[in-house]
């Protein structure tokens, strides 16, 4: 099914894991076993086809989800005389334009696909070919006449790249699983990762959760040669041109929005099999689906997912959309019993530990869709570019508060401190007491610990003496001033959207996205990240994207006339899960088991009096802890699965 007039010739589309092993030793002759089993673990990932490359001491895998071209396309590929090989998963955008160029300076191609334009850049321009790639993409190149590695990952980190340094070697692949299969890998927990997990609910890049494995960070290229690792950054998030509004007019602003938009969806909708499209019946994802739509009317297959609890369903909103739009609609209702089933087997899918309850709901429409789809767009990235989280209407809201007498201070926060316990969606108590437990912090760490789990004074409470004083010197939020030193503004508000894409959106929704789309060999895009979109949107004055309260202000307006009105008007959702109601509930006996005295007491990490209260305050309804509690319990599963057990 051809969705888009700009399709032009058909190409592979490279779905898939990435592995590989390369030591510069010439008496270290690579394992082919070895190198078999770190892609048999992402098998997942690409089920259709598998390949590898070895040579001496250089290894390099691929799993693959073949849709066209999968002779053509066959991977891992070389370059006509053999000496440069690649292996590649994502998808880049503007191959089309990029082969004639290259055609044109004399590179012969022998497949229609994108991989192999990828392959004659590099030949072409070296590490710089990087910067011509509109896409999606983590790819290794093995320049043999080099003798080096090449190994670059997508400008806001869309695909994962894992890799470490053991023994001379260097081992790399697209999830951590890939790694812990070779048997030289140490399980060793990073101290300081665990204690950002604690507080983020993620691990933020460059760290992983075992010591000595780290991630690509997004925009970044590694190469490895004789001398070593070296790790550079080829693009980061400007906010330069976000100063002005001297040039444009917001009706300007909002027109070309939409045209980059549109733009954007269409190159993202390229495709020979059928492809789908999530709608939750937000924003963003309406965004997508409207644009997808006027694209391809009425050939747009659109997915939901439905609760029983109302106060967390969305789906009457994504039907309400579907059908002013016309899609093809298909609604999937999660009851609670299966939801629970899933998050006990989470760990079998999320190699490190992410506290996104999100997850869920994404891996099982992920599931429902690809009994009908191979490829999926999804709306990631709008909250990061346009503002879209309550906690930016908190930064606002703080200005004001902070302006208030100390005294006035200390008695509202000791009035929400005594509103009654609610469990619904984020219920008015939870907000409230959330913002004056991160209010005395300053505005960069304040947002994340609205957002995240545990704040500094409770870890102190969390851990065991031992692990306190092995964290002594150490800022969970050392990270934000390490990235910050990058971001070229001043503004607040712009910093708070670069932390956001640098650290939640990278290591949080994007890991989920990747990990739950994958784990059903369902392709996901994201067209909201594409490269023109992020840098149009960075080049938006601020109060475009937050209009006093109003969230997302220039994005409602750029569809304005193409959604409902009630949808332009509504306040952000999101993948809900009703955790809270599952801590106290369906997983009660999982919950308590997972914490309980004795499993703590042999791990020897947290101390378990402190966590006992926490579930004593939550089953009494003294307080709602479900951050801190869902926190431990996604670790715990982790813990059992990945330290404890042979995963």
């Amino acid at each position: 099914m051809v969705l888009s007039a700009e399709r032009e010739t058909a190409r592979e589309e490279a779905v898939c894991g990435i592995c590989g092993i390369v030591s510069f030793n010439p008496a270290k002759t690579l394992d082919k076993q070895i190198l078999t089993a770190m892609c048999q673990s992402l098998t997942h990932r690409g089920p259709d086809d598998w390949g590898m490359f070895v040579d001496s001491s250089v290894g390099l895998g691929i799993t693959r989800l073949s849709i066209i071209d999968i002779e053509g396309g066959r991977q891992p590929m070389s370059n006509e005389d053999k000496t440069i090989w690649i292996v590649f998963n994502g998808e880049i955008y503007n191959f089309l334009e990029l082969r004639p160029r290259l055609e044109n300076l004399g590179h012969y191609f022998s497949t229609d696909s994108d991989t192999e334009v990828i392959l004659h850049a590099y030949e072409q321009f070296g590490k710089e070919c990087v910067n011509l790639l509109n896409g999606m993409f983590a790819f290794a190149i093995w320049d043999k006449p080099e003798n080096k590695l090449f190994v670059a990952r997508d400008r806001v980190g869309i695909k994962p790249l894992h890799y470490t340094f053991m023994n001379g070697s260097l081992i790399f692949g697209s999830e951590l699983k890939a790694i812990l299969v070779h048997p030289e890998s140490k399980r060793e927990i990073n101290l300081m990762a665990l204690n950002e997990y604690l507080s983020f609910e993620y691990v933020p890049s460059p760290h992983t959760i075992f010591e000595g494995v780290h991630k690509l960070p997004s925009g970044c290229t590694l190469t490895f040669t004789k001398n070593g690792v070296h790790v550079e950054r080829y693009w980061d998030i400007t906010f330069s041109n976000s100063k002005s509004r001297s040039l444009w007019s917001e009706a300007e602003y909002t027109a070309q929005l939409r045209q980059v938009l549109r733009k954007a969806v269409g190159k993202e909708m390229i495709s020979d099999v059928p492809l789908g499209v999530f709608l939750s019946g937000g924003v963003d994802s309406s965004a997508i689906a409207a644009m997808m739509s006027e694209i391809s009317p009425g050939q747009v297959k659109s997915f939901s997912v439905g609760f029983p609890d109302r106060t967390y369903d969305e789906s009457r909103y994504a039907r309400l959309v579907a059908r002013h739009l016309s899609t093809d609609h298909y609604q999937l209702i999660l009851e609670p019993r299966v939801m629970c089933e899933t998050a006990v087997v989470m760990a079998d899918f999320l190699d490190e530990p992410c506290a996104d309850p999100a997850f869920i709901p994404h891996y099982l429409l992920s599931q429902y869709a690809s009994q009908h789809v191979k490829v999926i767009l999804c709306g990631i990235g709008g909250d990061e570019l346009f503002a879209g989280y309550p906690t930016m209407q908190a930064h606002r809201l703080a200005r004001y508060y902070e302006k208030l007498p100390v005294l006035f201070r200390d008695l509202i926060a000791n009035l929400v401190r005594r509103i009654p316990v609610s469990q619904e969606y984020l219920s008015f108590d939870f907000k409230a007491k959330r913002f004056v437990t991160g209010i005395s912090f300053p505005p960069e760490v304040r947002h994340h610990v609205w957002m995240g789990a545990f704040t500094p004074g409770e870890k102190k409470s969390l851990f065991l003496p031992w692990l306190n004083e092995a964290l002594r010197e150490k800022n969970t939020y050392d990270i934000l001033n390490q990235l910050l030193q990058d971001c070229d503004t001043g503004d607040l508000f712009n910093r708070i959207l670069y932390l956001d894409m640098k650290l939640y959106m990278e290591n949080n929704g994007l890991y989920v996205v990747d990990r739950a789309s994958m784990a059903c060999s369902l392709e996901a895009r994201v067209p909201l990240l594409n490269q023109t979109v992020v840098e149009f949107v960075t080049s938006v004055p601020f109060d475009l994207k937050l209009k006093g309260l109003r969230t997302k202000h220039l994005l409602r307006g750029s569809i304005a006339g193409l959604i409902p009105e009630p949808i332009l008007k509504r306040p952000k959702q999101g993948f809900a899960v009703p955790v809270a109601k599952w801590i106290d509930g369906e997983l009660k006996p999982l919950v308590c088991d997972m914490l309980s005295e004795s499993r703590l007491k042999v791990e020897g990490l947290f101390d378990y009096k402190y966590v006992q209260k926490l579930l004593r305050e939550h089953f009494e309804h003294k307080q709602d802890n479900r951050k801190q509690l869902w926190a431990l319990l996604v670790f715990e599963l982790w813990y059992d699965k990945y330290v404890k057990g042979t995963a």
